[in-house]
């Protein structure tokens, strides 16, 4: 319907995994879409922001053999390979980094695309483990149809097929289609996303695991100290930040004592059935540690050694005034 193609902004059959990273840096790839626009269950947009602004450490080193995108990237030939022969339709790699025509920061490098078929044009791969996969058993997950849309945006396609090998042994095969104004929405939270890359501002952090990793590692602590005492809207964070805590810490002890009268009750007993549920309370089996020091009392030129320095990490302690 008058859709412009995307261009073809970098070729990638020469480039290294690090000039690939570096040409990714400068725009929001598919794999990024639902990270900028707060949807990712697996990464935030100030995470996100730290990559694009060059401020990740480590954020160019190749995925090791314990990381999903590694079985991923390593899997997807064959995933390709097992659609073109469920489906009997021909597929094969773009081998480029496609650009939006109007919107140059918008960036896909898709998997495959699919040959010949007027109904879908594109093939997204994907692996998911015994965790993973429980996140498709309602079909395609938001983070993934996100990825796919900004992908239909960025092409001017129509519609994608998503292939999953859930587990190593079973392939699934979900159709999205172009949906103009999930598309639409995207671009515009996508480009506010992009202005706190180029005006060089972070995102806010959103309360997940991957804020708090982009928060250690983009403020490091000094010895200075700052005077909130004027400023309302962070008054009112504290002050319920001490609320929620007190609250919190008073349904840790009616949790602990709850779960002391069942431990007491079971006595030596290693399961307990009730009527809505189990408990099991079983010992562990014996382990071994290293008496450290023992070793460097006794042979501190062999624990020198092997002695490495760990970085120190901030702790956030509240404290309430005394007047309060």
């Amino acid at each position: 319907m008058g859709r412009k193609t995307a261009l073809r902004l970098v070729e990638t059959r020469t480039l290294s995994r690090g000039q690939w990273l570096e040409v990714r840096k400068g725009g929001i790839g598919s794999s990024d879409a639902a990270a900028a626009v707060g949807l990712n269950p697996y990464k935030s947009q100030l995470e996100l922001w730290l990559e694009k602004t060059g401020r990740a450490a480590g954020s160019e080193d190749s995925p090791g053999m314990d990381s999903p995108m590694y079985w991923g990237t390593l899997l997807e030939p064959y995933v390709a390979q097992a659609y073109q022969q469920k489906t009997n339709r021909r597929v094969r790699k773009v081998n480029a980094v496609l650009q939006h025509p109007t919107f140059p920061f918008m960036l896909a490098n898709i998997d495959r695309e699919i040959v010949g078929v007027p109904g879908v044009q594109v093939l997204e791969c994907k692996t998911a483990g015994e965790f993973g996969s429980r996140l498709w058993k309602d079909g395609v997950p938001e983070y993934v149809q996100l990825q796919v849309q900004h992908q239909l945006a960025v092409t001017g396609k129509d519609a994608a097929d998503v292939a999953v090998l859930l587990c190593g042994q079973q392939l699934e095969i979900h159709r999205i289609a172009r949906d103009e104004d999930v598309i639409a929405r995207l671009i515009v939270l996508e480009t506010r996303f992009w202005e706190c890359v180029e005006n060089d501002t972070p995102p806010a952090a959103d309360g997940s695991e991957s804020s708090a990793r982009a928060l250690r590692e983009l403020y490091q602590g000094n010895d200075t100290s700052l005077d909130f005492t004027g400023d309302e809207r962070l008054g009112q964070a504290f002050d319920a930040l001490i609320a929620a805590k007190a609250e919190l810490e008073a349904k840790e002890h009616e949790t602990e004592q709850l779960k002391q009268a069942i431990q007491q009750a079971m006595g030596d007993a290693s399961t307990a059935h009730f009527a809505h549920g189990v408990v099991t309370f079983k010992r562990s089996k014996d382990g071994t540690t290293l008496d450290t020091k023992r070793l460097a009392a006794e042979q501190p030129a062999i624990a020198a050694q092997y002695t490495v320095t760990r970085p120190g990490s901030r702790r956030f302690v509240l404290s309430r005034s005394s007047d309060n």
